[in-house]
């Protein structure tokens, strides 16, 4: 039976490139997928791309094709990302520029593009904020983004081309998955449910990387995974009736275990029953995992339904400052005298009138995660070391600025002994959701030749 093999080469923005590498070389893939983007990455690609129309793709695209395209020339691995972010064009171009310079000629470079919706999101005004419980016409004045998830259609449209680099802009993360699999085995969802079920279950546990491979699973002393500084990135290895593999390259740091696959597989799943995705709705409740070997895992059991009416769309906002300061206390007493500092910056703050619409201390190494509701059950009364923290929400930069500066004073005006203080004020960007038909999405797909 005809099988594809699809490796993951990154699960965030900023991942690392030697996995990606190694499964080059060593993996035997057909098709290698980057997954680059968290919902605040478009909001902030956008930023870039107001500054400089070249930019607002992934900061680390250049890297990654410097040390993927000639492996993936000579091996012949179609490459498929989310890294051109807010600006797919200009990530097709310098790739180009990248080929060329490489001396790499022979090359189909695509960039997908119809997720940016920004022109016409006054249209959507009335639409419903999901997080906040207002309309989108409230946020109209600070909106800096707005990108709908869409799905496989113009990846695969790229592929039928012949594009051997495709590069996206917002699509479903599991997407880059299904595509390569719908182009391949002629899957559409009212012929094959099962099978793009099984497709996008499978883009769901490559979409994070490192995560399946044990990276976020290990917890010494409860889920023990070694190498994990050679931690190597998954592939999987689907059949044409959709059952698939999941595993890594041999000798590879890490781990692929049922239960390294059984905590992806509930990674950001609201309901395992109905995951709403662009290119279907999928059911994972009776999906089933079976150790085959030593770090391969066999998947079965997803399934789909019809295409969701209306898709989610990434919404970036502009919501104020966030300014910060932090200070250390160490020795005998320091949660004390780090609790003093603390409330000496929170009455400062009132003294010098500084306006914040949130503010919170906290003490790491004692309460920064939690608060109170489990610290003073699991930390020590007399921590050996204490970071004072205080964060607060303004409106506007002068007044976040004030907050690390009192922070800083307490160098020579706080309790004994604070060292290694820093502080800094930034905007905050945030993000929401509204949803809108798909109907108005209009995909385009562009082609660059080398």
């Amino acid at each position: 039976m005809r099988k594809i093999r699809i490796g993951c080469g990154a699960g965030y923005a900023g991942d690392r490139i030697e996995p990606a590498v190694e499964l080059m070389e060593n993996g035997n893939l057909d098709y290698i997928i980057f997954e680059c983007l968290a919902e605040r990455t478009i909001a902030l690609g956008q930023q870039e791309k107001l500054k400089d129309p070249s930019k607002g793709y992934n900061p680390l695209l250049e890297l990654r094709m410097r040390s993927i395209l000639k492996i993936a020339k000579a091996k012949q691995i179609k490459i498929i990302s989310n890294m051109g972010v807010a600006n797919p064009i200009a990530a097709i171009q310098k790739t180009k520029e990248i080929a060329v310079e490489l001396g790499i000629t022979g090359l189909k470079i695509a960039a997908v593009t119809g997720d940016d919706i920004g022109d016409s999101i006054k249209d959507y005004y009335q639409n419903d904020v999901l997080e906040l419980g207002c309309k989108l016409e409230t946020l109209k004045a600070d909106l800096i983004s707005a990108n709908v998830y869409i799905g496989s259609e113009g990846i695969v449209e790229a592929l039928k081309n012949g594009a051997d680099i495709i590069i996206t802009g917002r699509v479903a993360d599991p997407a880059l998955t299904v595509a390569p699999l719908m182009y391949e085995f002629g899957w559409e969802l009212n012929t094959h449910a099962n099978e793009i079920g099984q497709a996008i279950l499978a883009g769901h546990l490559l979409e994070c990387a490192g995560q399946v491979t044990g990276g976020f699973y290990a917890d010494p002393g409860f889920k023990e995974v070694s190498n994990l500084e050679k931690l190597g990135f998954p592939l999987a290895e689907i059949q044409e009736d959709g059952n698939f593999v999941i595993t890594k390259v041999l000798g590879s740091g890490g781990a692929v275990t049922t239960s390294t696959c059984k905590e992806q597989l509930l990674y950001e799943i609201h309901n395992p029953a109905a995951y709403f995705t662009p290119d279907a709705i999928a059911d994972f409740s009776k999906v089933s995992f079976s150790q085959a070997s030593c770090d391969v895992v066999l998947a079965k059991g997803a399934i789909a339904y019809q295409k969701p009416e209306t898709l989610k769309v990434s919404i970036g906002y502009r919501d104020g400052f966030l300014g910060e300061g932090e200070i250390s206390y160490g020795g005998m007493n320091a949660l004390k005298r780090a609790k003093l500092a603390g409330d000496i910056v929170h009455k400062r703050l009132a003294i010098i009138g500084a306006k914040c619409e949130e503010l919170r201390i906290d003490y790491i190494g004692y309460n920064a995660l939690y608060q109170d509701k489990i610290s003073k059950q699991l930390a020590s009364a007399t921590p050996a070391e204490v970071r004072l923290r205080v964060n607060a929400r303004t409106r506007d930069l002068a007044n976040a600025t004030k907050i690390g500066n009192e922070v800083e004073t307490l160098y020579t005006n706080g309790p004994a002994g604070g060292g290694g203080a820093t502080k800094k004020a930034s905007e905050i960007i945030s993000i929401c959701s509204i949803f809108v038909p798909r109907t108005i999405v209009k995909i385009d797909v562009k082609y660059l030749e080398v």
